[in-house]
């Protein structure tokens, strides 16, 4: 394994400056380098585009799998790319359940073949809706990870490179002031040379110089000679901190460039994920379509059996009892409206009758509606004039 502790220790060198210059800024003892309006407010965008992303993206993952132990799977099973072994919807679950209960009760019997029916139409309705997740997952889900994990990871580390270069910027201005600050004073110190030549008397210069030489000149002449070369020092560190500078700038503007183009494609990346959310609503749509249809039609299959749904539950008739009989739209005329219970209803629908006994509707229309013991609670009798007839409750608006 090749140490390189030469390397080692300028990266800690490094690391810690960086960090020294970070807590003098934070602490107002340390100039910091602004980045321009138009870089800030890049930053801005991305880091809310970066926020609600991710806010929506696990709440679209609890939509489609409401279950968190299911979506642990799955995570790990993405994590170690292997392909998720295909998992049985509770709409299809459901409607497998009704088909064994409808073997075990007989699916000659009403009940039996009642499951049958409903059994079939919840597994179609479970294999839509395993369509419309598996849809979802790959044109919605993914695009939205795939910026998470991909395109935003790139930004934050060219981000953290930019704020690193921003730091070097500022610790070379910090240095280049100190080093001028020390040569200004270093100037300010240099003591003036004694002038001997003066007009004084030559045996006074004489003098001068046998006394300079005897009371240590050449001590003096050493001193004066420091401070020119400590000045000469801080004039060098000023040339090399200027220098330094000027380096430090140039990666500074380069990187703040890189990082800026980045920014810049975030509006791409909101087109793109305009683009995936268009087609997660035409999922959900054409999977609640399937739905609608699917009712519709099992309403139908259901209507067959109308007295399935007003047979007393408290009671359990043989199968040759004539009750069981489909009464004659007569009766249904002349079934007497309770003494209570009776109310108006606004008609949400158009709505047509399947049979003689249901009463067809139009949207608006108010019509008078009331219960009739052993009905089943989602319909009403409905009376219009003359007309009488079982209506949907989820057709009508009651009014009180």
């Amino acid at each position: 394994m090749d140490f390189n502790v030469k390397k080692l220790a300028s990266d800690a060198g490094v690391f810690f400056t960086r960090a020294v210059q970070f807590t003098e800024e934070k602490l107002g003892q340390a100039e910091k380098t602004e980045l321009d309006a138009h870089l800030e407010n890049l930053l801005a965008r991305a880091d809310c585009t970066k926020n609600w992303t991710e806010k929506i993206f696990r709440q679209t993952e609890v939509l489609l799998q409401p279950n968190p132990s299911a979506r642990i799977e799955e995570f790990f099973y993405e994590k170690l790319d292997k392909k998720l072994p295909c998992r049985t919807t509770n709409g299809e679950l459901l409607g497998q359940h009704m088909l064994d209960a409808a073997r075990d009760f007989g699916p000659g019997t009403p009940y039996g073949s009642t499951l049958v029916t409903v059994g079939e139409y919840q597994k179609r309705l479970g294999g839509a809706e395993r369509e419309f997740l598996q849809t979802s997952a790959v044109n919605f889900l993914t695009p939205l990870r795939n910026f998470l994990e991909g395109d935003w990871r790139t930004i934050s580390k060219e981000r953290r490179l930019l704020e690193n270069r921003r730091l070097d910027l500022d610790i070379c201005k910090a240095r280049l002031k100190k080093a001028k600050q020390a040569e200004a004073k270093a100037a300010v110190s240099l003591p003036a040379a004694p002038d001997f030549q003066e007009t004084r008397p030559r045996n006074y210069v004489l003098s001068a110089s046998a006394s300079a030489l005897n009371n240590g000149w050449e001590s003096w002449d050493f001193s004066d000679t420091a401070v020119s070369e400590e000045r000469k020092l801080w004039s060098e560190e000023v040339d090399k901190a200027e220098q330094e500078l000027r380096v430090a700038q140039t990666e500074f503007d380069r990187q703040a460039e890189v990082t800026r183009l980045l920014l810049e494609g975030i509006s791409s990346t909101h087109v793109n994920h305009l683009r995936c959310l268009h087609e997660f609503v035409e999922a959900q749509a054409t999977f609640y379509a399937q739905c609608h249809q699917a009712m519709q039609e099992l309403q139908t299959e259901l209507r067959r059996f109308p007295n399935a749904f007003s047979a007393n539950p408290s009671s359990c008739p043989s199968p040759v009892t004539p009750e069981l009989r489909a009464p004659t739209p007569g009766a249904l005329q002349e079934e007497q409206r309770p003494a209570t219970g009776a109310r108006k209803a606004r008609v949400l629908y158009d709505y047509d009758g399947h049979d003689a006994y249901e009463l067809s509707l139009l949207a608006d229309e108010l019509i008078t509606v009331y219960t009739v013991p052993g009905m089943d609670p989602d319909w009403l009798m409905g009376e219009r004039g003359n007309q009488k007839g079982k209506v949907p409750v989820t057709y009508l608006e009651l009014l009180s």
